[in-house]
């Protein structure tokens, strides 16, 4: 009969294997055990920091709806990073196959059709009246100032496709080298200008004082690597009708999806006749919103012209009633 104390054999060959481990750091296995043997059991408020994710709200206005305000959008930025993730997954493969681009874009997707889908906490999940009024101490703060939105966008696609929608014929062909200048023709820019003048809002002055070094060689680093450069890779056999379709879906989602639910919350809390509302950061969000103004696609081959010609016109007809 086994004495009572006898290891299972599992157990003892893990115990070599981690010997074996720590033996080839010059390490001792006794202390690694120690260690496990004293350490408290972990928690699921220590795991993830709870105690310092709730006190990370900070409101600056006495109105109760400027915290929905402020979770939400950390948590979209929350999405925005779990989106990167994966993209930057794709990018550092070295031997990408379709059905790995499938999974991540797949991914990725998920993501956003939980934004999107969320976005009434926005449009009905805010009190007008306290909106308008706390928003007026966030200036010039506005969430044009995400820069891993603007990351996510240069992650899917090539640089031609995100500048001014007149420029594009001309920067079909560009080079790594017209990187930097092609900054400066970037989409939103134009959408971060004063309405009455036509100059660059602070809003735009403060996001491009901290992010736009790191921007240009996000967009250098990705050059090669962006996802429509790596579908565009891809063999013809690995270009499968699945993965076709749930690109597509990334690009409506991102593209329209998006863009349109903030313009339905813009609508329903910054219209007003005979004047819009000008958005927090000054931005021009009737003309910045909207796709069919922007027309951007990250996957231009994917879609038929006249797919192209109505972008985003369906979306809006369906959930704003007008063009």
């Amino acid at each position: 009969m086994p004495e009572a104390n006898t290891f299972d054999p599992a157990v003892l060959d893990r115990l070599e294997k981690l010997r074996e481990k720590y033996a080839a750091m010059g390490q001792d296995l006794v202390s690694y055990l120690d260690g496990l043997l004293y350490a408290d059991f972990p928690t699921y408020w220590d795991y993830i920091n709870l105690d310092t994710l709730l006190s990370l709200q900070h409101p600056v206005t006495p109105f109760p709806d400027e915290e929905i305000f402020i979770i939400y959008h950390q948590t979209t930025e929350l999405y925005f990073k779990l989106s990167l993730h994966e993209l930057r997954q794709l990018h550092e493969s070295d031997q990408l196959t379709g059905a790995e681009m499938l999974e991540r874009v797949r991914r990725v997707n998920r993501y956003f059709k939980v934004l999107v889908d969320s976005f009434d906490v926005m449009v009905d999940g805010l009190d007008r009246k306290q909106f308008l009024q706390f928003r007026m101490s966030l200036l010039p703060s506005s969430g044009f100032q995400s820069v891993q939105y603007r990351l996510i966008e240069l992650a899917c696609t090539t640089m031609d496709c995100l500048v001014h929608i007149e420029l594009r014929p001309n920067r079909i062909d560009h080079s790594f080298e017209d990187v930097d200048e092609m900054f400066d023709e970037i989409y939103w820019r134009r959408g971060a200008t004063e309405l009455a003048t036509g100059k660059p809002t602070l809003t735009l002055k403060q996001f491009e004082a901290k992010y736009r070094d790191s921007i240009i060689a996000f967009a250098e680093e990705r050059f090669h690597s962006n996802v429509r450069r790596q579908w565009q890779a891809l063999s013809a056999s690995e270009q499968t009708p699945e993965l076709r379709e749930e690109l597509r879906t990334l690009d409506e989602l991102v593209n329209v999806h998006w863009p349109l639910s903030h313009y339905r919350s813009a609508v329903k809390h910054l219209q007003r006749d005979p004047v819009d509302i000008a958005a927090t950061g000054g931005t021009n969000w009737q003309k910045y919103l909207p796709p069919r103004f922007q027309k951007l696609i990250f996957f231009p081959e994917l879609w038929s012209p006249e797919e192209t010609a109505e972008w985003g016109k369906s979306w809006v007809l369906d959930n704003i009633g007008h063009k």
